[in-house]
């Protein structure tokens, strides 16, 4: 099958042999796919190889070939964002959660549309946190496995006023008013997941507090194995205070406790 015009963002490329990449894309049409790049890779500059970085946009031709599509040729289709620090870092994120997630070979438009928004958002004024929490609560909408924030796993309306621990197979639960401060601590606000519902922006306490609760849930999607982009945000907390990065603790990962 031949792919002609396919519109699609770079997640990753990594070198295959000496002188080609193999890229990894999410398409418009055919969500994941793996592109092998021939000779784009040697001592001359070759054209396609600035159209190949992660996060860009492109519109690629390609020929399956097995699991992998052969690629013939792309374009990039604007300026992809320039990003550094934190922005830089988030998108990293995007992009490996991305990859490990999603399934090869199956249209996902409403991943691809979701992966567009978060993609501008990190050149916006957004806070960094709230652009990752609606990327990863729209990743986990379109896999099949998100929630209906407006209830809990038991079909209670969310009290604003409570607080909730985000079981992947069941949803949210409510905790107990006697639980221990850790325990709160590291649960979401319900003024925060219906926010979150609803794409309102929430005030900083009840951003922060989304951040754990959703990542117990990708851990557990994503299996034992974790993802580098944890393990550096965990090796910036060790080395640098929270004032110092700039509010990362709004990113994906709280430092050494998995969430």
């Amino acid at each position: 099958m031949r792919l002609t015009a396919e519109p699609a963002f770079v997640l990753h490329a990594r070198p295959w042999r000496e002188t080609s990449l193999l890229v990894e894309v999410l398409s418009a049409d055919h969500g994941r796919i793996g592109l092998l790049a021939r000779g784009v890779q040697g001592a001359r500059r070759h054209p396609l190889k600035a159209a190949l970085q992660p996060l860009q946009s492109i519109r690629f031709d390609a020929v399956w070939r097995g699991e992998l599509a052969r690629l013939l040729n792309a374009e990039a289709m604007d300026v992809a964002p320039r990003l550094s620090g934190e922005a830089a870092l988030s998108a990293f994120y995007l992009n490996e959660l991305t990859l490990r997630l999603a399934p090869r070979q199956v249209p996902q438009p409403e991943l691809f549309a979701a992966y567009a928004h978060a993609r501008e958002r990190l050149r916006g004024d957004d806070p960094l946190g709230w652009t990752l929490r609606r990327f990863e609560r729209d990743l986990l909408d379109a896999l099949g496995v998100g929630f209906d924030l407006r209830f809990d796993g038991d079909g209670d309306a969310i009290d604003p006023a409570a607080r909730y621990r985000l079981d992947p197979e069941h949803g949210p639960r409510r905790l107990l008013s006697d639980r221990g401060h850790a325990d709160r601590a590291g649960a979401a606000t319900g003024r925060a997941l219906l926010s979150l519902g609803e794409d309102r922006l929430p005030d900083a306490a009840d951003l922060a507090s989304l951040r754990r609760p959703i990542r117990e849930v990708l851990a557990h999607h994503l299996g034992p194995r974790g993802l580098k982009s944890w393990e550096m945000l965990a090796a910036l907390a060790s080395v640098m205070p929270a004032a110092a990065r700039g509010g990362a603790d709004d990113q994906p990962g709280p430092g050494p406790t998995p969430s």
